[in-house]
């Protein structure tokens, strides 16, 4: 009995730690429980799409509940389960890989998760409280104004909530970056992956307020009556285009870049070479997020812009394809001579460059304005970013989750199992997509809840379904492999890759401070130029002192429960007005926790040199 209590408390006190930690690493747990979550819901919501459409005139499920379906899917996949995942990996990594102890604000940092889990709370809530949005995962207006559904509501509200937490990591791994490198670390020795999150963050601080202002006028419009969409009242529907692609194309690098990032370092460190025209590949991860934000109304070449409009977007999106080709080339060279190692992360990035290059390729037939008349609409353009999104970005994740694994959790995932998940899931991804590149130019348009028969539309349907299933099965053969590691429990050592940068070098499990002595960075690869020199280990850039660390607060979770029942009651005042009291509750615990902040004794707590020297000698 008191065994059972022991226990009991000690899962109580896990979970306390959990949910008042700013520690960087322990809220990347946090992320990538968050995303996983919501990487399985919406893989769910996906497997529903594809039943629906395995044959024809199939009647599996409703034409609203597709509708709702196929726009939770959309908007679960990026803002709730791809963005998230990729925070996970940047708060793992980045402040190891610049010798920081930190991120520059750790309470804004455990902020940014808890407004981003009670944003895709609030906003999977809809499914139960009278059913989820149903106007696709852009929300086009005037459909999205004129639902009678609350699920818009949900949608606008929800995603304002997370898009907040967003923008607050964007800034704070920017600050970071900026700050708090180690002696040494100059920009042009940073790590890919840190400069890939570099880049995103500066996209997510200007992406992101087009994105904000447009779901503010579009709560204004349906909760207060407002006419920013409304035609007959002045509005104009085609703002929200502009206002949600300004937004939505720089959220494609804002995905992408990161896993362009780990590919950087996964490819080199397997290849055992330096990778290939280093500054080349920082400039063309600058030059594709300057050309991003140039290139948005390739998504609105059907709306009617003009002959003009659409040939600078169309010039634009195209040129967008050589800083890629630039990557894509500097990939292979970092390969071509070197000891390749096939692991399970450089199998990833082998698969990447194959199918990313097909998704590149589309997209320049895509941004050709007159051949997009065509495509637009079709299963062409489905095809064409999940080439993009899932042979990018998810296969880069998976990648970095497999390769950082015992940097995060100190267990190596089984090699065996991984590379059967990365074959089933490849071979699974290309039978789904593939084929939807034909199914597109036979005619098959997007958003349709059912195809007719005698079409020719029902082998390659049937086809993608079956590769649905297959990635399916890989991703719980994921699953998988994370549970059996863990019951295993079988440790290994720091540096089990033969790593190259910092983050390879600080001891396992990684000690809250990271680093007992911030590291002198003496080269790029600095891990790599140490062992190289003999040294095996960072040398210090500064004698062993106390370390001031921030203290756990419970703070950011109660900002963020606030903001979560301001928004429930802001969406039901239109129904009744006795709502606003509960939004106020909520107004109020926000206000009133930051006002907490604001007059908190903000000292932290050190950890003395002498404890230091303690551990470093092997004492308890």
């Amino acid at each position: 009995m008191s065994t059972h209590a022991a226990e009991k408390r000690s899962f109580g006190a896990v979970l306390w730690d959990y949910l008042t930690t700013v520690d960087h690493k322990k809220i990347a747990v946090l992320y990538l429980i968050g995303g996983g979550f919501f990487f399985v819901l919406g893989g769910l919501e996906a497997m529903l799409i594809r039943i629906q459409l395995i044959s024809p005139d199939n009647e599996f499920i409703s034409a609203q509940f597709y509708n709702e379906v196929m726009t939770m899917h959309g908007t679960t996949m990026i803002f709730l389960a791809a963005m998230p995942l990729l925070f996970a990996l940047m708060n793992a990594v980045v402040p190891l890989q610049i010798g920081a102890r930190d991120v520059a604000f750790p309470f804004i940092n455990a902020l940014g998760f808890w407004l981003f889990a009670f944003g895709g709370i609030l906003l999977n809530l809809s499914w139960f409280l009278g059913g989820a949005p149903d106007a696709g995962w852009t929300a086009y207006a005037p459909l999205s104004i004129l639902s009678p559904h609350h699920g818009i509501d949900f949608y606008a509200v929800g995603l304002q909530i997370s898009g907040f937490g967003t923008l607050m990591a964007g800034i704070n791994f920017l600050v970071t970056i900026i700050n708090m490198r180690a002696p040494g670390m100059t920009y042009m020795r940073m790590p890919l992956f840190t400069w890939t999150t570099f880049v995103a963050s500066v996209l997510i601080l200007f992406a992101f307020p087009p994105l904000t202002v447009g779901l503010f006028e579009m709560i204004f419009d349906r909760l207060f009556g407002a006419n920013f969409f409304k035609p007959e009242m002045g509005g104009n529907v085609i703002i929200w285009e502009h206002l949600f692609w300004i937004f939505g194309h720089p959220e494609v690098y804002i995905l992408v870049l990161p896993a362009f990032g780990i590919f950087s370092e996964i490819i080199p460190t397997f290849s055992k070479k330096r990778l290939f025209g280093y500054s080349s590949m920082v400039f063309a991860t600058v030059l594709i997020a300057f050309l991003g934000f140039m290139v948005w109304a390739h998504h609105m070449f059907t709306v009617g812009l003009g002959p003009i409009a659409n040939s600078i977007f169309a010039v634009a999106t195209m040129a967008i394809a050589v800083p890629t080709g630039i990557k894509i080339f500097n990939w292979l060279l970092t390969m071509w001579g070197g000891n390749i190692r096939i692991t399970t992360p450089m199998l990833y990035a082998l698969g990447f460059i194959p199918s990313f290059t097909v998704g590149g390729m589309t997209g320049v037939m895509l941004a050709a304005a007159a051949a997009d008349l065509q495509y637009h609409d079709s299963y062409f353009v489905v095809a064409h970013f999940h080439y993009v999104i899932v042979g990018g970005v998810v296969l880069g994740v998976l990648a970095g989750l497999t390769y950082w694994w015992p940097r995060m959790f100190g267990t190596m995932l089984d090699e065996k199992l991984g590379k059967w998940t990365f074959w089933i899931f490849f071979i699974g991804f290309h039978l789904t997509f593939f084929i939807q590149h034909f199914l597109g130019l036979m005619g098959m348009p997007r958003r349709y809840w059912k195809f007719l028969p005698n079409q020719g539309l029902d082998l390659g349907n049937l086809i993608s379904t079956i590769g649905a299933v297959l990635m399916a099965v890989g991703a719980v053969m994921f699953v998988w492999n994370i549970i059996k590691t863990t019951v295993k429990g079988e440790k290994v050592s720091h540096d089990p890759w033969d790593g190259r940068t910092l983050e390879w070098a600080v001891p396992s499990p990684t000690p809250e401070y990271n680093f007992k002595q911030t590291p002198l960075v003496r080269g790029l690869d600095p891990l790599w130029v140490e062992k190289m020199e003999g040294n095996g280990k960072m040398i210090p850039a500064e004698p062993l002192g106390d370390i001031h660390m921030p203290n756990s607060s419970f703070l950011p979770f109660m900002m963020s429960l606030g903001l979560f029942i301001a928004g429930i009651g802001v969406i039901y005042q239109v129904d009744h007005k006795a709502w606003w009291i509960v939004a106020a509750i909520g107004f109020i615990i926000t206000f009133g926790t930051m006002f907490l902040r604001s007059i908190k004794d903000d000292l932290g707590y050190h950890i003395h040199k002498e404890d230091l020297e303690d551990e470093g000698a092997g004492v308890k």
